[in-house]
C-alpha cells in the first residue's frame, strides 16, 4: 500500500492510552499498513462497519494494527508489537 500519514487519523485519547499501554503511537500505523506481512478481517463480533487487523513491520519488529476504513482514510483504532502467539499463528 501506499498510505500517507495525512490519510490516518485517530482518537487523541485513545492515542495517549496506547501509548502508555503499548509504548507506541498510533499515528505509526501508516508504517504497518504498507509494510504489510498479513491482513485479515476481524469478524470476531459485529463492530457495525468491517474492520481489519494487519501485520507488518516497523524498524524489522512485527507490529499489529487494527484499523477501519473510513472513505480515503484509515482510522486506527490499535497499535502494539505483535505477540508470540500471533507470530506463530501467522508465520511472521
Amino acid at each position: 500500500m501506499d498510505i500517507k500519514p495525512d490519510q490516518i487519523e485517530f482518537d487523541p485519547e485513545k492515542d495517549a492510552i496506547n501509548k502508555e499501554k503499548h509504548g507506541i503511537s498510533l499515528a505509526f500505523g501508516f508504517v504497518v499498513l504498507n509494510n504489510l506481512q498479513v491482513e485479515i478481517e476481524d469478524d470476531r463480533k459485529d463492530y457495525q462497519e468491517k474492520r481489519m487487523i494487519a501485520f507488518g513491520l516497523i524498524s524489522n519488529r512485527s507490529f499489529c494494527c487494527v484499523y477501519t476504513k473510513r472513505g480515503k482514510n484509515y482510522r486506527i483504532i490499535s497499535l502494539r508489537k505483535t505477540n508470540k502467539k500471533e507470530m506463530k499463528k501467522w508465520a511472521l
